[in-house]
């Protein structure tokens, strides 16, 4: 279930100059490039390409962040797009105490309009704000992510049983977006076989009443019959979506659980008891202290990426580059 856009979701995303308005962060026409004429119906006139604003010495007034360390923070973000420019305008004291405002005008390649990103870097430097998002700030600004997941991110899994790699969904069996997701997901699974993916139960029960019960069903699956087993079930509900009411929805979830090999009554026992409740309860607990807040959400190595906001291409050029910079990081630190 979509709910809004978040700075991240503009760091990960290719459609910058849309994003930016509809994340809530400012966005100003810095400069415009001239049209150019209507080019003949033959004409392989090349993409006008974007100008951005020259910089100003004299915006650079805060000592902290250092401009490397914008660099190193927007290379860790942008770095995936090749189709983006962008250039650093101005790190300002603010009035607020060590408290400082990065300015930075980006655009895309292939288009003319130019935007501008804006955020704060709070005193210790470790996280910047922005709008009403308060996101770490490093040059590896997933690690903490990164690290929580390889931990705590004990759900059902395919893949590799390494945790090198690791692409984690937040997922609601009850939301349309998660199942429109789940062919992406079957996408990664063969582009990247050498991955660990988890599944992890978000079950937004206030606006989904099946949900909860859909998880809970689930977890008792896993117990059951294995991973196999689980994403037979998944697969099965999502396919069958519509019917996960109030009305037929213990039915459509037995009916899951009999598609996937097992026992609809033993599952639904199991799914009543409270050790099952607490172990849904720790995956939402789990997302809600990664600050997930739409599903689904994919944590490409702690990076996340709300799953539907890029073309698939670009998805797949994120989830190299990040693995490919945590590869080097890990051979740099032997």
């Amino acid at each position: 279930m979509k709910f809004r856009f978040t700075l991240e979701s503009l760091l990960t995303t290719s459609v910058i100059v849309g994003l930016l308005a509809a994340s809530g962060v400012a966005q100003a026409q810095a400069a415009k490039t001239p049209a150019a004429p209507a080019p003949a119906a033959a004409s392989t006139q090349a993409p006008q390409q974007p100008h951005l604003p020259p910089v100003n010495p004299t915006n650079f007034t805060a000592t902290s962040p250092s401009k490397a360390e914008v660099e190193s923070f927007l290379k860790a973000s942008w770095g995936y797009d090749p189709n983006r420019t962008y250039e650093i305008a101005a790190i300002l004291k603010t009035p607020a105490a060590g408290v400082s405002k990065v300015v930075v005008f980006v655009a895309e390649k292939d288009h003319p309009q130019v935007g501008s990103v804006q955020f704060f870097v709070t005193p210790d430097g470790q996280h910047l704000i922005a709008g009403d998002s308060v996101l770490p700030f490093s040059a590896d600004p997933f690690a903490e992510a990164r690290e929580i997941l390889q931990k705590d991110a004990n759900g059902p899994w395919s893949g590799s049983a390494s945790r090198t790699h690791e692409l984690v969904e937040f997922a609601d069996l009850e939301c349309p977006h998660c199942k429109e997701a789940q062919s992406t997901m079957e996408k990664l699974r063969a582009d990247f076989p050498k991955a660990r993916f988890v599944f992890e139960n978000f079950p937004l029960f206030e606006i989904h009443p099946e949900a909860f019960l859909a998880a809970a069903y689930g977890d008792c699956v896993v117990k059951a019959g294995g991973n196999a087993a689980f994403f037979k079930y998944v697969n099965n509900v999502f396919e069958n979506q519509a019917k996960l009411t109030p009305a037929d929805g213990k039915t459509t979830l037995a009916n899951a659980v009999t598609a996937a090999g097992q026992d609809p009554a033993k599952v639904a026992a199991c799914a009543a008891t409270p050790a099952t409740k607490a172990a849904v309860q720790a995956s939402i607990d789990l997302g809600q202290k990664l600050h997930v807040n739409e599903t689904p959400t994919l944590y490409v190595d702690g990076r996340p990426v709300p799953v539907g906001a890029m073309p698939y291409s670009s998805l797949k050029q994120l989830v190299e580059y990040q693995f490919s910079m945590d590869h080097a990081a890990t051979v740099a630190a032997k």
